[in-house]
């Protein structure tokens, strides 16, 4: 295998798809000798912005579809407002240019892997797994991992490692990584292909340099406090790394693989702290609650669900402080949701209820009421989950979890009229969300406007780039037409979708 290859293979996956990380490989070592000096900032990028951003989407499509991919509105808005202040510190800060904010996709994905990672892909998306949300101590610490990565793609470091071959590489790569998607089914076939000499000499070629490692450690850094998160969650972080790093590799931090720690960038770390400054940042009772809800939601099986729902009525519950309190309390109730056992569910979603409500945290009041919906829901009762929610309609700004469940509630309650006009204002703010369309085709049909229900249908498989799937439901959609169902607008707008989706899936076959 060439160099040039080597440079360009993708990494190996270990049990599951959301491992992949291009240019932030699970298994690799930076070798001593690589000190790349790094060009200037915007410099020297061999691959274009729309290029990445093709790259990128050809990769997503891919992870919307494997089985771990999951959309939790909750866990989702807890990480976007992480996301979203780094992003903005990182404009003010004057890395991220106007032509990459719109290009690049800047969103964030969740993986149910319980291993601790994250990782950034071509395009500006971030990878996000379950593992390290319920491993973090704290949001700041888990900005600083999510810094880390953002700082990879606003300095264009996945560009930079193309090389001069730059004509060949994004299809090469993209290539090497979707055979990579297709070992990842079988752990066995991919170990197998880890401990091979040849897979060895690919992950020696392959990540970031220990220079990229350091600039985005230092410019991570640096996002950190403009965007409202506590500097010391960089040092804590770096330290759990450090300790993780000490005990036998079993697997569970593929971020050390992929993030060498030396003690050049921990000491790094430790003086950018400011004087007096160095206790760790106070976890908050919602994040506590939320990395409960990542360890819950990345499925550790029965026995350890049925563990955690006995935790409040351990001995030494009431000696812990009030957010371990709340967040045994939180796992509790969402683990007897899982095992089916809503009644005894309900039973400790009160008691949590209780307990957050006298410490006054607005945050984690929230994140309860939205459990509280959430088991509503699942309890068959929509009109309860409503007043959970605290509301009557979707009138007015909503927080996505808020619109999510709302919908769901008010549409099994024969309510769709009050859902539809609000989640298609939502839509056209947010045409990526793929959730909110399919509630957008349940609310259509509910009010038989089926014409409309399936021309969302098919824009929910736009949302995550299956463009051959779209085609079929818009198809389908103009046979409703035909056969008189709809008005003459919403058929043209079938019509004028179906073509520019045509084009996508041309564009599409192109690449492969």
């Amino acid at each position: 295998m060439t160099s040039a290859l080597l440079r360009l293979a993708a990494p190996v996956l270990r049990s599951s798809v959301l491992v992949l990380a291009l240019g932030v490989p699970m298994w690799h070592t930076a070798p001593a000798q690589a000190q790349i000096a790094l060009p200037s900032m915007g410099d020297g990028a061999d691959l274009t912005t729309s290029e990445e951003r093709r790259l990128g989407d050809r990769i997503i499509r891919s992870l919307y579809r494997d089985p771990d991919y999951i959309d939790d509105p909750q866990l989702h808005a807890y990480v976007m407002g992480i996301w979203q202040p780094l992003v903005q510190a990182s404009k003010a800060r004057g890395d991220l240019s106007a032509e990459l904010q719109e290009r690049f996709a800047w969103q964030v994905l969740l993986g149910r892997d319980k291993s601790i990672n994250a990782f950034a892909l071509p395009g500006g998306y971030l990878g996000v797994h379950l593992g390290l949300i319920g491993a973090v101590s704290s949001s700041d610490e888990l900005a600083t991992v999510m810094a880390h990565e953002l700082t990879h793609v606003t300095q264009r470091h996945i560009a930079r490692m193309f090389g001069e071959e730059k004509k060949n590489m994004p299809l090469l790569i993209a290539g090497m990584v979707l055979g990579a998607l297709a070992a990842s089914k079988s752990p066995d076939a991919a170990n197998a292909m880890i401990v091979g000499g040849q897979a060895a000499a690919i992950q020696n070629q392959l990540g970031f340099s220990r220079s990229m490692e350091r600039e985005a450690d230092r410019i991570g850094y640096s996002l950190l406090a403009p965007a409202g998160f506590a500097p010391q969650g960089a040092v804590s972080m770096f330290e759990k790394l450090q300790h993780a790093s000490r005990l036998n590799d079993n697997g569970s931090w593929p971020y050390l693989r992929s993030h060498p720690l030396t003690t050049e960038r921990m000491a790094d770390m430790q003086t950018r702290v400011p004087h007096g400054h160095t206790q760790p940042p106070v976890p908050t009772m919602e994040h506590a609650m939320m990395a409960g809800r990542a360890r819950v939601l990345s499925r550790p099986g029965i026995d350890t669900l049925r563990q955690w729902t006995q935790r409040p009525q351990a001995p030494g519950f009431a000696q812990l402080n009030a957010n371990d309190q709340a967040a045994q309390l939180y796992v509790a109730t969402l683990s007897q949701m899982e095992l089916k056992n809503l009644a005894d569910a309900r039973k400790v979603w009160s008691q949590l209820s209780s307990h957050v409500q006298a410490q006054g945290d607005a945050a984690a009041k929230q994140q309860v009421r939205w459990l509280g919906a959430e088991l509503e829901l699942a309890a068959q009762q929509p009109q309860a989950a409503l007043q959970v929610l605290g509301i009557a309609d979707l009138r007015g700004p909503q927080p996505r979890p808020t619109l999510v469940l709302g919908s769901q509630a008010l549409i099994a309650t024969g309510q769709a009229s009050k859902v539809s006009d609000r989640l298609q204002s939502w839509v056209v703010d947010q045409p990526n969300d793929a959730t909110a369309w399919r509630l957008l085709a349940q609310a259509w049909q509910a009010q038989n406007q089926g014409l409309r229900a399936v021309r969302a249908e098919a824009e929910a498989h736009v949302a995550h780039y299956d463009y051959a799937a779209a085609i079929d439901r818009f198809k389908a959609a103009q046979d409703l037409a035909r056969r008189g169902q709809g008005d003459h607008i919403e058929a043209s707008i079938v019509d004028t979708r179906l073509r520019a989706v045509e084009a996508l899936l041309r564009e599409q076959a192109r690449e492969k």
